[in-house]
């Protein structure tokens, strides 16, 4: 057995990187039997136990190792699974392009799933040669952010920017580039890597949106021995588990909240309420607060949700045991 890293996924095939060269792996049998679901599968950054087959260049893998950390979003659709977008990463660049598609809201959450993931998040202003006001941007960002999260505006057309990611891209550390489609992460990871790797496509005019360029989830080694994870981009992004970084995103909030006169305070229109106080004297904008709630309630229904879910697949559990049980007797 070796040890090998996942750079890429395709449809449950995974090219790993070992000491022994690049191998084209697949899980045991027995591995898939006994996978709980979705996440207890490989994905791109896991560090992964390979049974070799060196000549034919193939793998098998046959565990998963723990991972440092995760970053993960609830499948797309009515599914109640867990997607792990990459794992084992140590910084997440949240890239940002700083045209009419900017949006504060979509920051939020981006920011509320990165804290979540144990990684540390960089906000990353892309396409600044575009915007001629880059200033006033980098404010609006920063009434999400409260100053706890470095913003760097960057130009990977011209190379402007680009020295504030460095203390991020050093030798043995993975960075995962995530954001909306057509925001610039190709076009960053090509410039980073100093070759055109990765196709790039025009955004749309009409409202600034970006096309589907890249497809898959794929590790990128730049010359200096820093990963990047390059990532399709996701238009839809739903939450998944209850996760601490509700109070990292919303500090601000959470801080208010410990002022006000009932310990249950929902933030609507008790008597004594902190945070009302704060957006009427004007030092909490109300959009703030609504994004709040929003994904408060959200991470309730998600809650529920997954509780069903978990007495769903017990049941089904218990129910094969007693089958097994019976089948011996």
């Amino acid at each position: 057995m070796i040890i090998g890293r996942v750079a890429l996924e395709h449809k449950r095939m995974y090219r790993i990187w070992t000491e022994q060269g690049e191998m084209l792996a697949e899980v045991s049998g027995k591995f898939s039997f006994q996978a709980q679901g979705r996440e207890d599968f490989p994905a791109v950054g896991d560090w992964v136990v390979v049974k070799p087959r060196v000549a034919e260049g193939k793998g098998t893998i046959t565990a998963v190792l723990p991972r440092q950390s995760k970053f993960s979003r609830k499948m797309a659709g009515n599914t109640t699974e867990e997607q792990i977008v990459a794992a084992n990463v140590d910084t997440v660049f949240l890239v940002n392009s700083l045209n009419e598609d900017l949006n504060l809201r979509r920051i939020e959450r981006y920011l509320l799933l990165a804290w979540e993931s144990g990684a540390n998040p960089v906000i990353v202003l892309s396409k600044a040669d575009l915007s001629p006001n880059v200033l006033e941007k980098i404010t609006e960002v920063e009434t999400v952010t409260f100053g706890g999260v470095p913003i760097i505006p960057v130009s990977a057309e011209l190379g402007e920017g680009l020295e504030g990611l460095e203390p991020y891209l050093q030798p043995g550390k993975t960075v995962a580039l995530l954001g909306s489609s057509g925001v610039g992460k190709s076009t960053l990871t090509n410039c980073l890597l100093g070759q055109e790797k990765q196709l790039v496509q025009e955004i749309r005019q009409a409202d600034d949106k970006g096309r589907h360029t890249t497809t898959h989830r794929e590790m990128i080694m730049l010359s200096n021995g820093c990963i990047l994870i390059d990532t399709p981009g996701m238009r839809e992004l739903q939450l998944w588990e209850s996760p601490d970084g509700l109070s990292e995103t919303f500090s601000e909030i959470e801080e208010l909240a410990s002022s006000c006169k009932y310990r249950d305070c929902g933030h609507h229109d008790e008597p004594g309420c902190a945070v009302i106080g704060a957006i009427r004297e004007g030092q909490l904008s109300p959009e703030r607060l609504t994004s709040y709630h929003k994904l408060q309630k959200e991470l309730a229904y998600l809650e529920r949700k997954s509780d069903k879910r978990a007495q769903t697949e017990e049941k089904r559990r218990w129910k094969n045991i007693t089958k097994q049980v019976r089948s011996k007797k």
